[in-house]
C-alpha cells in the first residue's frame, strides 16, 4: 500500500475515533457540567411532595448541611418518622378507609411499591418491624450534584450565611424528580461570590481566593 493512502487512512481512523470520543464525553455527567442532569433513581421520591406541598424543611432530611461541608443523603431510618404511618399516597389511603368504613371492617394497610423499597432496605416485615433473618440493603441513590475531586464546597458555610437552598439547587419544592438546575460551573461559582454583598439584611464578603475552593 502506498504511503500517502496509508496515511490517508490512519488520519481518517484516528478522526472518526476522536468524533466518537467526543460525542461520548459530550452524553457523560461530567462534574461542574451537567446541567440539567435528572437521573432516575432507585425509589421515586419527590421533592415537589415533601419540600413542597407538606413544606417539609431541607434541613430536616439534609440536617448535615449545617453542621458540615457535606449535605448528605438522609438515612432510610429517617424517612420512617413519618412512614412508619404513612404507606401509600392518600387518596389511596383514603379509598381503603371509606370501602372499609362501608364494609364495617377495619381498613387494610396499603403499601405502594417505591415505600416498600424503603421497608425492604431497612429489613422490616408486614408489621414494619425488623424481621429476623431478613437482610437489610442500603437503597443507592444516584448522585445529582457532583464537584471535581480538587473542588471542596462547604455546606456548613453557606447555610449559616443564609444562602436558601435554592440559590444553588434551583426550585427543589417543585421538582418531581430532582435534577441540576445549574452549571455549577466555577465561573457560575465566583459570578455568586462577587454578586452577593448583602443576604437577607446582613453585609457579607464571600471570598474570590482560589484556595477557599480548591485544594
Amino acid at each position: 500500500m502506498k504511503k500517502p493512502l496509508l496515511t490517508y487512512l490512519l488520519l481518517a481512523g484516528f478522526g472518526a475515533s476522536l468524533v466518537a470520543l467526543i460525542m461520548h464525553l459530550r452524553n457523560y455527567p461530567f462534574p461542574g457540567n451537567q446541567e440539567g442532569y435528572e437521573p432516575t433513581q432507585p425509589v421515586a421520591y419527590s421533592h415537589k411532595l415533601h419540600a413542597g406541598d407538606l413544606g417539609i424543611s431541607c434541613l430536616y432530611c439534609h440536617y448535615s448541611a449545617a453542621k458540615g461541608p457535606h449535605a448528605g443523603i438522609p438515612p432510610a431510618s429517617l424517612c420512617m418518622n413519618c412512614h412508619r404511618l404513612v404507606t401509600a399516597n392518600w387518596d389511596v389511603t383514603r379509598t381503603e378507609a371509606d370501602k372499609a368504613r362501608q364494609e364495617g371492617r377495619p381498613p387494610r394497610r396499603i403499601i405502594s411499591p417505591d415505600l416498600q423499597k424503603l421497608y425492604d432496605a431497612l429489613g422490616l416485615g408486614d408489621q414494619l418491624q425488623p424481621e429476623a433473618g431478613k437482610p437489610t440493603q442500603p437503597i443507592r441513590w444516584v448522585r445529582v450534584h457532583n464537584l471535581p475531586d480538587y473542588t471542596r464546597f462547604d455546606h456548613r458555610a453557606h447555610v449559616s450565611a443564609g444562602v436558601i437552598c435554592q440559590e444553588c439547587h434551583g426550585q427543589v419544592q417543585t421538582m418531581d424528580v430532582m435534577r441540576q438546575s445549574a452549571s455549577l460551573s466555577m465561573g457560575w461559582c465566583v459570578r455568586c461570590h462577587k454578586d452577593h454583598k448583602e443576604i437577607a439584611g446582613k453585609k457579607v464578603s464571600p471570598s474570590t481566593d482560589c484556595a477557599t475552593c480548591h485544594y
